[in-house]
């Protein structure tokens, strides 16, 4: 991979961007594109996962243009403010990453009754006491309100999360931050990891890209998925499912960068 970012560069997290599409630069053919109600999948040499924007539309003007066009084509779309351009850039950046990466074989295999919320328990006995963000809800997190001490803060909140404006108070005196990578495509990342620079930071979810040189934007931990069933994935993906995903065609792994 011809990646030559210089490392100063490594340390704004703004390099994002470049990063993922240096590693996306490949005339690899996607075959197909799924916008589910919940994920994008993109199906290429591998799988690639994306969350899908939580708005509907009726007017995609590339509807059906998509198959045969290659990664290199449709990753820098990662950069659009358009959510759904964004959504199925990031999708096929991952298949392009996540599929060849070794990174899942080293990561450890999280088995949790709830799958979706496995994360949450592989870190729940280093996160009690502590100070904790969670970037986004997760269905089923507030079983863990009498154990932990965390604020979620959500782009879209309910009653007892807290709007996106305060994360810039709560990161920077957070310990523990769990962070969606649908921050890459919505453009939030650089922002928050920086406000969490002072943090353990877990970037997390099905939208995660495998890779080391996450670390030099300070992510501690990469908590994304492995695919182990990619015909049922698809399925899952295609009749609407959310976390159905997690017991059906994906599981997630841990590893400490």
């Amino acid at each position: 991979m011809n990646y030559e970012l210089e490392r100063s560069d490594l340390t704004n997290p703004q390099k994002i961007y470049d990063l993922l599409l240096d590693y996306a630069n490949v005339q690899t053919q996607i075959t197909e594109i799924i916008i589910g109600l919940t994920w994008t999948l993109c199906q290429a040499e591998g799988i690639g996962l994306c969350m899908s924007p939580g708005t509907a539309t009726r007017t995609l003007p590339w509807s059906g243009t998509l198959v045969g066009q290659s990664i290199a084509q449709l990753a820098p779309w990662v950069r659009s403010w358009d959510s759904y351009q964004a959504t199925v850039g990031m999708a096929a950046i991952n298949a392009a990453i996540n599929s060849h990466s070794a990174l899942p074989e080293q990561a450890q295999p999280i088995v949790a009754k709830s799958a979706n919320l496995a994360v949450f328990e592989y870190f729940l006995s280093q996160i009690r006491g502590k100070q904790v963000s969670i970037i986004g809800r997760y269905p089923g997190l507030e079983r863990y309100e009498q154990e932990v001490n965390f604020s979620v803060i959500e782009l879209q909140p309910t009653a007892k999360d807290y709007p996106a404006s305060a994360a810039e108070y709560l990161l920077p005196e957070s310990e523990w931050v769990f962070l969606t990578a649908t921050s890459i495509p919505n453009k939030t990342f650089p922002r928050l990891a920086q406000l969490a620079k002072n943090a353990k930071l877990v970037l997390m979810g099905p939208t995660v890209p495998w890779l080391t040189e996450l670390a030099e934007f300070g992510v501690d931990y990469l908590a994304g998925v492995t695919v182990t069933n990619p015909q049922a994935l698809r399925q899952t993906v295609a009749e609407g499912g959310g976390v159905r995903i997690f017991e059906t065609g994906v599981q997630y792994r841990v590893l400490k960068l």
